[in-house]
């Protein structure tokens, strides 16, 4: 058990560095969807697109129009997708809650901005994610990662109580290797860029 900033009891697992929280606290689909619209997100919110341009602009060197992406966790208002749509890039959008119809499709690039922190069971939406990937296929992932157990203790990323997964670099390293990717440099500490190689251990 290590400290967090609030109330809700955290393990560290020893192998890959992944914080977490008990299903205890998750919330219930209901409570989520209710704090999730509340959310002042969509293509009308220059801030939000700015936001959402960090995950991008590192991932564009890595993709051609004629490849086929998914934002997988997309929240109630679509944005990344119609990002990418007016650069030219074709990208569906997948959400469990507001956009459930998991596709049969396999994906050349797929966007998990600011969604890996809500997976109440990682190793479950890695292998989901995986095997919607095509070999040499892109994940972008964009989350925050912490650094240091004593700064995760006042750390404001673990207040949001929809937030029960929380990665270190060294959590990133594991899954790399678990799954079999490779990472590149995205050259934004919060942007991950994994590749898929040809076969994974998942």
């Amino acid at each position: 058990m290590i400290e967090g900033p609030d109330k809700r009891a955290y393990t560290k697992c020893n192998n890959c560095q992944l914080i977490f929280t008990g299903t205890c606290f998750h919330l219930s689909v209901n409570e989520e969807k209710k704090r999730y619209s509340e959310h002042k997100n969509g293509i009308e919110y220059p801030g939000y697109v700015e936001f959402l341009n960090q995950a991008i602009e590192p991932a564009l060197p890595h993709l051609s129009r004629n490849m086929n992406g998914l934002d997988f966790g997309c929240g109630p208002t679509p944005t990344l997708s119609v990002l990418l749509k007016k650069q030219g890039y074709k990208c569906d959008d997948y959400d469990p809650i507001f956009f459930p119809e998991i596709t049969k499709k396999v994906y050349d690039f797929i966007f998990a901005t600011e969604c890996f922190e809500h997976f109440f069971f990682p190793g479950k939406e890695l292998r989901k994610i995986h095997d919607m990937l095509r070999p040499q296929g892109f994940l972008i992932v964009m989350t925050e990662t912490w650094r240091t157990e004593e700064a995760f203790s006042s750390w404001y990323y673990a207040r949001d109580l929809t937030h029960v997964s929380f990665y270190h670099n060294r959590t990133f390293k594991f899954i790399a290797e678990k799954f079999g990717f490779i990472i590149h440099n995205s050259h934004n500490p919060r942007v991950v860029i994994l590749q898929k190689q040809n076969s994974g251990n998942h």
